[in-house]
């Protein structure tokens, strides 16, 4: 299992010294280290489809960020570690000129992941001199930069697993990242209703501490009385909307979500798999039976609007979602629960709302667009989540393999409506 940081992130970031900075950054390059050290060379290369990335690619392009976003521009004494880098390694900064084409990454065998690694210690080296020794001006106006590529760094050890899990399951061998780590599975509990009065909330992050641009600026919005589920939906029910037909209800589907499915043929989630009549599913613990208890997984958006309209329900807004978890801690199955998957209620774990945090994102209805007074960055970092504001959908909450110190109450992850091999799952709302 992971360990985690022992301070907040306020501690790690705004309010703290160099040397505690420092080393929170060494704590989040080692996690990446040790999240890609089960990994084979020949897992870090493979590309299993143009959405994803290789190990080696992810490794490297979070290395890329510090380099390009502060070492270069801010410290004259930097010398770049391979100047062709800047073109492997570049995602979808236009402003920083020509890149490897995406869906191209797996091809790069060379640089070996020796190299990468040599990449990662040269320039930790010179982030740990640069952030322990700049002086005053220079670091105040770096501070945020680094505060944002260590976050960057973060959600990058995040896809690294839901990159790895996606090739591994097109290998019928069903390899496994890791042990599986068995829970005790028990019926999970009914579903209650929360109730939330109509009125003027608070929405977005206060701009106190670290926070992504699209989080902000905080302002204020009307919102109707509404409900919210007590838990995400769980696989058995999930497997009762199969059973029901609803892979197979046209009027049950928005119009590109039917489309999908039927292209796709799609029938049930991502990596579910029906074998001599038992559902399985493929996790980073290799093929194993399914748990009917635990929140149903790796669903796409189309699907998730489909299961609510069956349910005679809806799925929340974003803002709803917020309203819901001012009251609740950031606690649950995340990354460093070792799990990587998600699991059932633990004992005794009665409260309002369950698993609003962790296990798996939850999709809302909201579509991913600027909040009121929105502007980006200038540079390019002004392009890190700004230009991506069109045609998504949000997401909330966090997963079970997202860094529990990454996550906030004000956090707005987006995908497109038809990805899927993001951990999401649904949590029901309705109208009171």
């Amino acid at each position: 299992m992971s360990s985690t940081w022992p301070l907040t992130k306020a501690q790690a970031t705004n309010e703290c010294d160099r040397d505690t900075l420092d080393s929170y950054y060494s704590y989040v390059r080692n996690e990446t280290e040790r999240l890609s050290s089960p990994l084979s060379a020949e897992d870090q290369v493979i590309q299993s489809m143009p959405d994803a990335s290789p190990t080696k690619w992810h490794r490297a392009h979070v290395t890329w960020f510090f380099e390009t976003m502060i070492l270069s521009p801010n410290d004259s004494s930097y010398s770049r570690f391979n100047e062709k880098y800047a073109y492997l390694y570049n995602s979808y900064y236009e402003s920083l000129g020509d890149r490897q084409p995406r869906a191209e990454r797996g091809l790069l065998t060379r640089p070996s992941i020796s190299d990468i690694s040599d990449y990662r210690e040269y320039v930790d080296v010179a982030m740990s001199k640069f952030i322990r020794n700049s002086n005053e001006e220079v670091w105040q106006a770096s501070q945020p930069l680094i505060e944002l590529g260590i976050n960057h760094e973060q959600q990058h050890q995040e896809l690294i697993l839901m990159d790895i899990l996606h090739a591994f399951s097109r290998n019928e061998l069903y390899p496994a990242y890791q042990k599986y780590i068995p829970t005790a599975s028990k019926n999970a509990l009914p579903v209650t209703w929360e109730n939330y009065e109509a009125g003027a909330y608070e929405i977005g992050h206060t701009g106190k501490d670290f926070s992504f641009d699209n989080e902000g600026p905080q302002h204020q919005i009307m919102i109707p009385s509404f409900s919210l589920a007590s838990r995400p939906v769980i696989n058995s029910e999930w497997k009762q909307f199969i059973d029901e037909g609803g892979y197979e209800r046209p009027e049950l589907w928005l119009s590109d979500g039917w489309s999908t499915i039927k292209d796709k043929h799609w029938s049930c989630p991502l990596y579910w798999k029906k074998i001599e009549n038992n559902w399985m599913t493929i996790s980073l613990s290799g093929l194993h039976p399914l748990d009917m208890n635990s929140p149903v997984c790796n669903i796409s958006y189309y699907e998730a609007d489909a299961y609510a309209r069956w349910a005679n329900k809806r799925l929340p807004t974003e803002f709803e979602w917020e309203i819901a978890a001012k009251n609740s801690s950031i606690s649950g199955n995340f990354l460093c629960s070792g799990f990587l998957r998600p699991v059932p209620c633990e004992e005794g774990q009665i409260k309002p709302l369950q698993k609003l945090f962790g296990d798996v994102w939850e999709w809302t209805q909201s579509s991913y667009s600027a909040y009121p007074g929105f502007k980006p960055d200038a540079g390019a970092v002004g392009e890190y989540n700004g230009k991506f504001m069109l045609n998504q959908m949000v997401l909330r909450g966090g997963a079970c393999i997202t860094p529990i110190e990454h996550m906030r109450g004000t956090y707005r992850n987006f995908f497109y409506p038809h990805m899927r091999w993001q951990f999401a799952g649904v949590r029901l709302a309705d109208d009171v």
